[in-house]
């Protein structure tokens, strides 16, 4: 049977003209497809500029159906879950894109990065663990072993939080010596609500050898020594604490005044605490010179004295408490109202104020309660800040 060519040749402009209107049609499809990812993808990040996170959410999950495999809308989606709390929705998303094949490893890394941060904001620091352990060796390494010291001081996992920081110290991240300190002197302080002083004050010891310049090791370490009857050592210890943390003397001043009079160094700490005090002008250690005034018999009026000269230089409500709870009024029948209305109105002002979130607290901690900063409380109180 002959072919015949006139077939062939109608049926090649035929197949040019439907394969040309096919790519027309794959054009058009892919131009829309195009216009309309962009057009929710910028929807979404003009409602994110506006603070509207809600809008924006939805405008990212139709961008993502929209283009499913774009893995920048995954990270964006999954970021604004976990911003707004949604964490269980956040996992998803983050978690997803893990399981793709086709990402580039430093796509799964950001996932898995993104991923025990969800976990973190949660609370799941198990899971958050395990996720930032896999991130070893990576470009978010150093980021992940933060993530990791964080967590383990959250847990209170002071031995693996110090192994963490000497990581960091070692690849120059900052130096850790201060924590490393504060960390020895948790696991003291656990050592000795479980009775064994000796091994606290073994870590006390240490603590001071990591980082000499801090104070708290020292101030422990004479509140420990204050407990084994050991008054001459806690002055002493004390006494080093003034010349390696001159910053620090308000808070070592009171324990200092109590060792010194329980020790007989009266005089000599009295001599110390009044030239400490022309330095700083600091309540606290008037308070200390004071107590160790009243030891060696001064009376009450050397004591209202030295409060009525504070406020010639510092103009100080808790002072003036102070000076005049042993004044006679002129209608001594209502003193104790009118010390008791001052007394509580100076409450506030002796209070400690973390410098990093303004959490306010009675006592001094060496970590913020409130956003968990180290070093974070000064030594002075509001009213001297």
């Amino acid at each position: 049977m002959e072919f015949d060519f006139s077939l062939l040749l109608l049926a090649l402009p035929i197949a040019f003209v439907l394969g040309w209107v096919a790519s027309r049609f794959d054009m058009r499809q892919l131009r829309m497809e195009n216009r309309q990812a962009p057009k929710a993808y910028f929807k979404g990040l003009n409602f994110l500029l506006n603070e509207q996170q809600d809008q924006a959410i939805d405008a990212f999950i139709e961008a993502v159906q929209n283009d499913p495999d774009t893995s920048e809308l995954h990270f964006a989606l999954g970021n604004l879950f976990r911003r707004r709390g949604e964490y269980e929705r956040a996992v998803r998303v983050h978690q997803h894109l893990l399981s793709r094949g086709d990402l580039a490893a430093t796509d799964l890394h950001r996932a898995q990065h993104a991923l025990a941060l969800d976990y973190l904001k949660a609370g799941l620091l198990d899971r958050a663990e395990e996720a930032l352990l896999k991130l070893e060796g990576t470009e978010f390494e150093v980021q992940a072993r933060l993530a990791l010291l964080a967590n383990y001081e959250r847990s209170r996992d002071w031995q693996n939080a110090a192994e963490i920081a000497r990581r960091l110290q070692a690849n120059d991240q900052g130096s850790f010596t201060g924590r490393l300190a504060h960390y020895l002197c948790e696991q003291a302080e656990a050592q000795f609500a479980k009775g064994a002083r000796d091994e606290a004050r073994k870590l006390l010891e240490q603590a001071i050898a990591t980082a000499p310049q801090a104070p708290r090791s020292r101030i422990e370490l004479a509140q420990l020594l204050t407990d084994f009857k050991d008054h001459q050592g806690a002055y002493q210890t004390l006494m080093a604490a003034v010349q390696a943390a001159p910053s620090a003397v308000p808070l070592i001043a009171p324990l200092l005044a109590q060792s010194a009079i329980a020790s007989g160094h009266i005089a000599k700490a009295t001599s110390d605490m009044e030239a400490l005090y022309q330095e700083s002008r600091s309540l606290d250690v008037l308070d200390a010179v004071v107590a160790l005034e009243a030891a060696s018999g001064a009376t009450i009026n050397t004591a209202r004295e030295r409060y009525a000269h504070h406020l010639e230089k510092e103009p100080s409500l808790v002072a003036a408490a102070k000076w005049i709870a042993g004044e006679k009024l002129e209608h001594e029948q209502f003193h104790p109202q009118v010390q008791r209305a001052l007394d509580n109105a100076v409450k506030p002002l002796t209070r400690y104020r973390c410098a990093a979130c303004g959490f306010e607290a009675k006592r001094h901690f060496w970590q913020c309660p409130g956003c968990q900063a180290w070093d974070s409380y000064p030594a002075r109180r509001v009213e001297e800040l």
